[in-house]
């Protein structure tokens, strides 16, 4: 177990022949918008914060305000250590080359949990946005929705940042739509977001405790959760030692401001605690205002949740590629994995991350947002431990963007999401526990008695310069 907090700088190796290269396409523009796509914000606010309303009420702005000021500390951390490692496998290649090749290990099954099991939570909203035209079943239509994601990955990475970047554009307007019509039907004063208060069983007003509002913390630290995408487009951005940190730390700012902005016009205007309680977006919009704009706004959300899941998916790709890459399984494995398409794309792990998503739209949604929080929150635990130990050794002086309040920043970080691990429901941590020890037993018997062949982690010599 000395690999887990040991350098791998011997280990980020080339394959024989160098490793293969993702092509260098987008600037910070670009990846700022699919960046922000990822982090969907519209679908996450009329996906996931319905169910924080439901279980926080009028502290629900609070929480994700909590969530968002913790995120910036994650982000110092990401590009910090997305200018000091460029590469598709994101955190798993930044906490392996600083951490070592457990840690990085295990970074890599939590973020492929989180990345496998996002896009088909957000794609399950689809049909109570597109309920105004037409009723259907929510896992039938976002497996649907998993799978015209999927076809759309496997088109080029510059074809797709315009694509989501017109979604994108649908997205925003609808949260401003939402944002207007909260703020001047307000039914309460600003102090409301501080009242923490939420309708129970019987619809009397409960208060939220300390207790819930941390626990809540893991879905709000997933609400902007996107924003490190940037780190795993870090082999595709041009000029990665600037544009990564550049579009890190503007996709977090910007997508703080469209969540939080409708959250608190939603608490403010809704029509009673009960109401904010039961967390129907839509149908407070048309309340405020007319079936018309409540369609609209309703088929901007529904095109929000594609656009996220073409976004993911393209995210997801390039972090299955990467670990093929840096031959995290059986040599056939690897060979089908690292596959680049014609449109430069990695065609076999985008099918192999879109489709069993599509199959995930059919499991239980609780069960489905309970690991993904669990997950987060290791995984940027996991990032903050490694970004303590970025300026030790010749990383010291390797030329990168470096986070200001270092070791300051890491270690708050550390402290703060432990006691949020603390504060899970024990079902989700078992479950997110018994995956990370059936893969700390796959790299016991597999990966670390192969290490001069199998996990070596690598960065193309172009993204290092």
């Amino acid at each position: 177990m000395t690999d887990t907090l040991t350098p791998v700088e011997a280990a980020v190796a080339q394959a024989s022949g160098g490793p293969k290269k993702l092509k260098r396409s987008i600037g910070v523009v670009g990846g700022t918008l699919l960046t922000l796509s990822c982090v969907t914000p519209a679908s996450t606010l009329f996906v996931v914060v319905p169910d924080l309303f439901g279980t926080l009420g009028t502290a629900a702005a609070l929480t994700i305000a909590i969530g968002s000021l913790l995120c910036i500390a994650v982000a110092f951390c990401y590009s910090e250590l997305g200018t000091l490692v460029p590469s598709a496998g994101g955190e798993y290649a930044m906490v392996s080359t600083l951490a070592g090749r457990l840690a990085g290990w295990l970074v890599f099954v939590l973020s492929l949990l989180v990345v496998m099991i996002v896009p088909p939570v957000i794609a399950m909203g689809t049909a109570d946005y597109l309920a105004p035209l037409v009723h259907l079943d929510p896992s039938w239509t976002g497996a649907s929705v998993m799978l015209l994601a999927t076809l759309a990955g496997l088109l080029d990475l510059r074809a797709n940042a315009w694509i989501t970047g017109v979604f994108l554009v649908l997205e925003v307007v609808a949260a401003a739509v939402v944002a207007v019509l909260g703020f001047t039907h307000a039914e309460r004063g600003a102090s409301s977001l501080a009242l923490l208060r939420v309708a129970g069983p019987d619809g009397t007003p409960d208060t939220v405790t300390a207790l819930l509002v941390v626990s809540g913390l893991a879905i709000a630290l997933f609400v902007t959760q996107g924003f490190s995408t940037a780190v795993y487009l870090s082999e595709e951005l041009e000029n990665p030692r600037r544009s990564v940190a550049r579009t890190v730390l503007a996709t977090l700012a910007i997508s703080a401001v469209i969540i939080l902005v409708p959250v608190a016009a939603i608490t403010l205007g809704a029509p009673d605690l009960a109401a904010l309680t039961g967390g129907d977006i839509s149908t407070m919009v048309t309340t405020w205002s007319n079936t018309a704009v409540g369609t609209f706004v309703s088929l901007c959300v529904a095109l929000a949740i594609i656009n996220a899941g073409i976004v993911m998916v393209i995210q997801n790709s390039r972090v299955l590629f990467a670990s093929a890459r840096d031959k995290a399984w059986p040599a056939p494995v690897n060979a089908l994995f690292s596959r680049l398409g014609r449109f430069g794309s990695p065609w076999v792990s985008t099918l192999a991350v879109g489709v069993p998503g599509a199959a995930l739209c059919f499991v239980n949604l609780d069960t489905l947002y309970g690991v993904t929080g669990v997950s987060v929150t290791g995984m940027y635990l996991l990032v903050a431990v490694a970004a303590l130990l970025s300026r030790r050794g010749t990383h010291k002086h390797t030329p990168a963007w470096r986070m200001p309040l270092w070791p300051a920043a890491p270690l708050l970080l550390i402290v703060v999401l432990l006691y949020i691990l603390t504060q899970q429901d024990p079902t989700y941590l078992l479950w997110t526990g018994g995956i990370t020890t059936a893969a700390t037993l796959y790299w016991a018997v597999y990966l670390r008695p192969r290490r001069e062949t199998r996990w070596l982690v690598t960065v193309p010599e172009d993204a290092r310069a």
